[in-house]
């Protein structure tokens, strides 16, 4: 559901806009490369460097963080407002370093922290955008975000898992959304916690991971709901708007 806190809608600039969050994704999956820069690894090899053991039920361990966090990150908006994005970084940020600096064991029981902080940063940027995360159609749109990769991977824009789907999130629902979305995002907080085990350098690529992924889910998360208002105020399918940021993607300049 829209919040309307607004005056009548005007009309509205489509293609420009459209440019704006072509940029705005362009601009998240660029934060991701600094942080590899940064720790001097590859997003390829990252993975690699975690046990066996480890990778085996990282589905699960994120899936389980996920379901975490839905409780959590609605819980927590009855009592704690939504916070400016450069406050939900730093907070993400300083669990990073503590984990990466504790080893593998604390940045995995920091896994399901983070996913709520991050959850709890993609809920505040839908309320900017007017949307209430209290509404099923939301909460389900807060959690497509995750679909949409991370900052480490490889994406020329033609990724934009952006569902037009609108369901409610009955407990089945929920089953299937999260069950779509972990292995997703295990091969994303994989990297992560990958970067983290990196010899004397963990606490510094932790709290790095983190400021990137943060910034990044942010970023999706503009571009997400940034498509949705603009489906409203333009009149304009979604389908329709995806398939544009898709074109407008290919237009921009590579870096």
């Amino acid at each position: 559901m829209l919040i309307e806190d607004q005056n009548d809608l005007q009309p509205v600039d489509v293609a420009a806009q459209i440019t704006v969050l072509a940029k705005r994704y362009k601009t998240a999956g660029g934060v991701g490369m600094q942080v590899l820069n940064l720790i001097g690894g590859q997003a390829e090899g990252l993975l690699d460097r975690l046990p066996d053991a480890v990778r085996v039920r990282l589905d699960e361990a994120t899936r389980g963080a996920l379901q975490v966090a839905l409780k959590a990150a609605g819980g927590s908006r009855q009592h704690i407002s939504d916070q400016p994005a450069w406050l939900n970084t730093a907070a993400a940020t300083a669990m990073g370093a503590a984990g990466g600096f504790g080893g593998l064991p604390a940045a995995m029981a920091e896994l399901p922290v983070t996913v709520t902080v991050l959850l709890r940063a993609i809920q505040s940027v839908a309320v900017e955008y007017g949307f209430d995360p209290d509404e099923d159609n939301v909460a389900f749109d807060c959690l497509e975000v995750f679909a949409s990769a991370g900052p480490l991977a490889k994406d020329d824009g033609s990724d934009l898992a952006f569902l037009a789907t609108r369901t409610a999130l009955t407990g089945t629902a929920v089953n299937a959304i999260l069950a779509r979305i972990a292995p997703r995002l295990a091969a994303v907080m994989g990297q992560k916690l990958a970067a983290q085990t990196v010899p004397v350098l963990g606490a510094v690529a932790g709290a790095a991971t983190n400021y990137a992924y943060t910034s990044y889910y942010q970023e999706m998360a503009h571009v997400h709901f940034g498509l949705r208002r603009l489906a409203i105020e333009g009149d304009v399918p979604h389908d329709e708007l995806v398939a544009q940021l898709a074109d407008a993607m290919k237009r921009l300049p590579r870096r």
